[in-house]
C-alpha cells in the first residue's frame, strides 16, 4: 500500500507539471483527482515504487476500453469520443471509476506502466548514432522492446536553420517527426543516414508480448487517452515488432544488468539504452552496475536529469527544470571502461513524449 497523502501530491504534480500544456484530459482528470480522496485512494493498492498518476490514468482507459459504448467514452479521443473536458467529465469519470472500484484496485497492484513511445526513438537516435555500428543493442526497461527498431523508422527533424533533416530508411513503414531546435552556442548534430544494429536485446521485469491479446490492450491503455496519434504510431511500430522481434530477460534492470549484456556478441559494441526507467529503478545502482560490466560499453540514456545523469554529471542545475517549469528529459551518452566512467555528454533537452529536442552546446 501507498500512502494516500503521497499520491495526492503525486497527482498534483503530474498535473502541473507533466501533463499542463500536452494532455487537456488528463490534467484535468489529475487536478481533481488529487483533491478527492476517494478516487486518489485506488492508486494506493499499487506498491509505491509504481503507484504513479499514468497507472490510474491507465487502469481507467483500460476500464473504458472494455465498456466502449460509456457516456465517459465521449471524452476519450482514442475510442473516438470528440469531446473536450467540460462540467461533465470529472463527475462522470469519479462514478465510472469508484462503482468499479475493486477492479481498479486489482488493476493498480498486479501492472505498471508500460509506455511503448516510440516517438521517443527520434529523440535518442542521434546519441545511438555517435557509436559505430554494427552495435549490440540493449534496451533496460524495454517493454515491448519498440526502441530496439529504432534503426528500422524513418526520421524528419525540422530545424530552424537547415530546414528538414532526414534520416533513417527511405521506405519505412514508420516515420516519425520531431523538433530540432539549438540552446545557445550549439551546433545541428551530423546526423548519419542509418545506424546499423546486429543484436537486439531487451531487458524487463516483465517483458511485453505482443501477441497476447490482454497485453496488448494494456499497452494500448498506456497511451494518453488524448493523444491519438501516439496509438497510431504505437501500432504500426509493434507490427512492424512482429517481423523481427528483440531476445528478451526477464529480470531485474540492475541485478541481471550482465546476464542480458552478455547475450550481445562480445565483437559488437555494447550499447545501453535507458529511456525514462529511473522513477523505478534506483539511478545510483544503475551506473554501479553497469562499471561492473567486464566489457567496455556506452549508455545512452533518456531520462530526467536527477534520475539518471546526474549521477554522472553532477552540479547540471541547467539540466533541472525550474520551479514551476514543465518537466522534461535530458539525452545523455556515457562512455564506461574498465570500471569507470571514461566520458559524459549532456546532448539534448527534450518534451518527454518525442515532439521536440533542444541540442546543447
Amino acid at each position: 500500500m501507498t500512502d494516500l497523502d503521497l499520491v495526492r501530491r503525486r497527482l498534483a504534480a503530474f498535473a502541473r507539471t507533466e501533463a499542463h500544456g500536452v494532455s487537456p484530459l488528463y490534467e484535468h482528470l489529475a487536478e481533481r483527482a488529487a483533491q478527492d480522496a476517494d478516487v486518489a485512494g485506488l492508486l494506493t493498492a499499487a506498491p509505491e515504487r509504481f503507484a504513479h498518476p499514468t497507472l490510474l490514468l491507465a487502469a481507467a482507459h483500460r476500464l473504458v476500453q472494455a465498456e466502449p459504448f460509456h457516456p465517459l467514452s465521449d471524452y476519450y479521443p482514442s475510442l473516438g469520443g470528440t469531446y473536450g473536458a467540460d462540467h461533465n467529465t470529472w463527475p462522470l469519470f469519479r462514478s465510472f471509476l469508484l462503482e468499479r472500484a475493486e477492479k481498479v484496485r486489482a488493476i493498480v497492484s498486479t501492472r505498471s506502466v508500460q509506455t511503448n513511445e516510440v516517438r521517443r526513438a527520434a529523440l535518442v537516435y542521434p546519441a545511438v548514432a555517435r557509436v559505430k555500428g554494427p552495435i549490440g543493442l540493449l534496451e533496460v526497461g524495454c517493454s515491448a522492446g519498440l526502441l530496439l527498431g529504432l534503426d528500422q523508422y524513418g526520421y524528419r527533424y525540422q530545424t530552424q536553420q537547415a530546414g528538414q533533416l532526414v534520416a533513417g530508411p527511405t521506405k519505412s513503414a514508420l516515420g516519425l517527426h520531431c523538433a530540432l531546435e539549438l540552446a545557445d552556442g550549439a551546433e545541428l548534430p551530423k546526423l548519419p543516414k542509418s545506424v546499423k544494429v546486429a543484436a537486439r536485446v531487451g531487458l524487463d521485469r516483465a517483458p511485453a508480448d505482443l501477441t497476447d491479446e490482454d497485453t496488448y490492450a494494456w499497452l494500448e491503455a498506456c497511451v494518453w487517452a488524448d493523444q491519438p496519434e501516439r496509438l497510431r504510431l504505437f501500432g504500426v511500430a509493434a507490427t512492424a515488432q512482429r517481423k523481427a522481434r528483440p531476445e528478451f530477460v526477464t529480470g531485474d534492470a540492475v541485478a541481471d544488468l550482465a546476464k542480458a549484456a552478455a547475450l550481445v556478441p562480445a565483437e559488437l559494441p555494447l550499447v545501453v539504452l535507458t529511456s525514462n526507467l529511473f522513477a523505478y529503478v534506483p539511478g545510483a545502482d544503475f551506473v554501479a552496475a553497469l562499471k561492473a560490466l567486464d566489457r567496455p560499453v556506452w549508455w545512452v540514456s533518456h531520462d530526467g536529469y536527477a534520475g539518471a545523469l546526474e549521477h554522472v554529471l553532477p552540479g547540471r542545475a541547467d539540466l533541472k527544470p525550474a520551479s514551476g517549469e514543465p518537466a522534461f528529459g535530458v539525452v545523455g551518452l556515457v562512455r564506461v571502461e574498465k570500471g569507470e566512467v571514461s566520458s559524459v555528454s549532456a546532448l539534448a533537452r527534450t518534451a518527454l513524449h518525442g515532439q521536440r529536442l533542444v541540442w546543447l552546446p
